[in-house]
């Protein structure tokens, strides 16, 4: 008996793992998709400025980020189980071309792993692994995806015809399915509340809770953390106003305070998926790069106060400074705002992820 042969469920089926397959194609194409749109609000290039408006489009493309590859791990899991013991047909390769067409399959089934794993470490906030997530993440994506669409042209011709073939083995097939299915739903609404707040109960396999927090709301970085606790409180702190201007500013909490305020309400979109509603108050911060004489096509770098870290810095482009919602908060819930949540100044502005939305504000560099 062959190495395959030993494997006798009946539910290592063509029929199941071709329907399998469709689904994991449209979640991993969704994925890639919703990822790249999260990679490149972070890191765009030159030639891309991403507007303002919709307010929830990040906290949507996300979410749905996360959320649906949390649902895509037990599919994985099922097609794997489905189709591993072709993994044991003995001689391994009959061809070299048999040989390329398994090596893309190994990138596949190892890329996918590599992709929900540690995605999954990510949004636990647990870092085992001695590379930077974000890096070798964003690269894995294209050579899974080169590889599903290469093994999709493989393997089409063959899934459709099993498909759309009736059976007549009498193998309930569509139990198996429906449980897989279930499986992955069940995922979808124990994390969906992560994003859609009336759900926010059922959010128990969220990492962060919406409504959980210092005046309501989760934060990933706290002041200690940060290293800012003293430097935060220091009454002598100034914003300054710097760069490309007229005339350079420097304002205290007071001077922002004097200022005309104004209130929105706007989401903290967090890029591990959750996110939550609040209540801002504070400054326009075009009325400050204005009465600074910043130029209307400046690009603005906003400073923290923390010493360092990858997202110390941000940068503000035009069509986000110059919304009317993007605010200097100084003010969250009706309470002045959390050190936890950037006092004495924080940024926070429609359609940023979080890690954008500076907090501990020191300095606003126009370039």
């Amino acid at each position: 008996m062959t190495l395959e042969g030993r494997f006798t469920s009946r539910f290592h089926d063509e029929r199941i793992a071709a329907w399998l397959g469709m689904a994991l194609g449209v979640s991993f194409g969704t994925a890639f998709i919703t990822g790249l749109i999260s990679h490149f609000m972070q890191h765009p290039p030159e030639w891309l400025h991403w507007p303002s408006r919709p307010v929830n489009f990040y906290r949507l493309t996300q979410g749905l980020h996360v959320i649906g590859g949390l649902a895509t791990i037990p599919l994985l899991l099922a097609k794997l189980w489905t189709v591993y013991p072709k993994l044991f047909r003995w001689p391994p390769f009959r061809s070299l071309a048999h040989a390329m067409e398994r090596g893309l399959i190994f990138l596949l089934v190892g890329g996918a792993l590599f992709q929900l794993v540690t995605g999954l470490l990510n949004i636990s906030y647990w870092y085992p692994f001695p590379f930077f997530f974000t890096v070798a993440h964003y690269w894995t994506a294209y050579i899974v995806v080169g590889a599903l669409i290469i093994h999709v042209a493989n393997e089409w011709a063959k899934a459709r015809r099993t498909v759309m073939r009736r059976p007549n083995d009498g193998l309930d097939r569509r139990s198996f399915l429906l449980s897989v299915f279930a499986s992955s739903g069940a995922v979808t609404l124990l994390t969906v509340g992560e994003t859609v707040s009336p759900l926010a109960r059922l959010a128990l396999l969220s990492p962060r809770r919406p409504g959980v927090g210092p005046q309501g709301l989760p934060v990933n970085r706290s002041a200690v953390a940060a290293g800012v606790t003293e430097s935060a409180r220091d009454p002598r702190w100034r914003l300054h106003v710097t760069g490309r201007v007229q005339r350079e500013l420097k304002l205290s909490l007071a001077h922002l305070h004097a200022m005309p305020q104004h209130t929105v309400r706007l989401p903290i979109a967090c890029v591990e998926g959750w996110s939550a509603s609040g209540t801002w108050t504070g400054v326009r911060l075009r009325d400050v790069l204005t009465r600074a004489g910043v130029p209307a096509d400046a690009q603005v770098r906003a400073e923290s106060l923390q010493a360092g870290g990858a997202y110390r810095t941000s940068q503000v482009d035009p069509r986000h400074w110059r919304d009317p919602d993007t605010l200097l908060a100084l003010s969250l819930n009706g309470e002045p705002l959390a050190l936890d949540h950037g006092f004495p100044c924080r940024l926070i502005a429609p359609n940023r992820p979080g890690v954008l939305q500076t907090k501990w504000l020191t300095t606003l560099v126009a370039e």
